[in-house]
């Protein structure tokens, strides 16, 4: 495994989100939909430096069963608020081919947002296979497999306070 972002380099585009965010929206209300699991700690650090009034809920989407490859997307919303006539932004750990992205936001243009955009921590290079780009975006990085920050290797690594690339040895190729 090697570091590919650092602690420091991850607390610090954070902030910069965070900054961009609160610009955007100024002091308008934000419903904040976080996508599970992958997004519990850039929701958690992100939404403790926004200052407009906010609701915070989850959506559980994924698309991998313990392996590097996709599969189905399964998607569960019973933990997500309600939606409609409100700004609502989907927080994400990865925008890699940005079929979640794009199917959450079908989904979630069902319920009457008023308004919905999307923010990740990172966006891999060359891998997207939608006409979809996230509203605010953390890292562009290479086409690795990342863990940590949040990030999961068959649920293992989440707790890393910075991104790693697995390597193959690590993966078990």
């Amino acid at each position: 495994m090697k570091t590919l972002i650092s602690e420091p380099e991850v607390n610090e585009a954070v902030c910069r989100m965070a900054d961009e965010i609160n610009g955007f929206y100024g002091d308008s209300p934000l419903t904040i939909v976080g996508v599970l699991t992958g997004s519990v700690v850039l929701l958690a650090d992100l939404i403790r430096q926004m200052t407009m009034p906010l609701r915070v809920g989850v959506v559980q989407a994924s698309s991998y069963r313990g392996a590097t490859t996709r599969g189905p997307l399964v998607i569960n919303s019973d933990l997500m608020p309600n939606i409609a006539k409100q700004d609502v932004l989907i927080v994400d750990d990865i925008f890699d081919t940005g079929h979640t992205m794009l199917e959450l936001i079908d989904l979630m243009h069902k319920l009457a947002p008023i308004s919905i955009r999307s923010a990740v921590l990172l966006q891999k290079t060359g891998q997207q296979q939608v006409e979809l780009c996230p509203d605010f975006v953390g890292f562009e990085i290479p086409n690795e497999f990342v863990v940590g920050y949040g990030l999961d290797y068959q649920d293992q690594y989440r707790n890393l306070p910075y991104v790693a690339a697995l390597e193959s040895h690590d993966i078990g190729e």
